[in-house]
């Protein structure tokens, strides 16, 4: 994903969403937390084209 590919998903939020995705982002520990979560690897795989576990 790029910049621009963030850009658009940005647009597409509320400035109080905008914050909190900012905001997480901004906490490595946290990131970490939510990217090695179940529901976010079934995302990824989904985003990536791979549809296997998911």
């Amino acid at each position: 994903m790029n910049s621009k590919d963030t850009d658009k998903l940005f647009e597409k939020l509320s400035p109080e969403q905008q914050n909190k995705v900012r905001n997480i982002l901004s906490d490595k520990e946290q990131t970490q937390r939510i990217l090695q979560s179940p529901q976010a690897q079934a995302l990824l795989r989904k985003l990536m084209g791979d549809n296997k576990n998911g």
